[in-house]
């Protein structure tokens, strides 16, 4: 098969969940290591954050901003970072 275009996508289908499943068990079994999950890992339960609304003044904002290009992070990450100094 040298094209994508000769695949039989007529004859694919979605693998179920409990395939899925059975795959990794096998890979594991057969390999003896486990498979991790992708992505962000979880959080411990006193770091998880909320999700508020909040208006903030255009200055803070534009120095949050400011301040998070000079450092390379998000200008949320300097705001909380600030807001943690104070109350510690």
């Amino acid at each position: 098969m040298k094209k994508e275009s000769e695949f039989p996508f007529e004859r694919a289908r979605r693998v179920t969940p409990e395939e899925s499943q059975k795959f990794k068990e096998a890979i594991s079994e057969q390999f003896g290591m486990k498979l991790i999950k992708r992505g962000r890992p979880p959080k411990h339960e006193d770091e998880k954050y909320e999700l508020i609304s909040l208006r903030l003044h255009p200055k803070i904002l534009a120095w949050a901003k400011e301040e998070a290009q000079k450092r390379g992070i998000g200008y949320q990450t300097v705001i909380n970072e600030v807001l943690l100094q104070r109350i510690s």
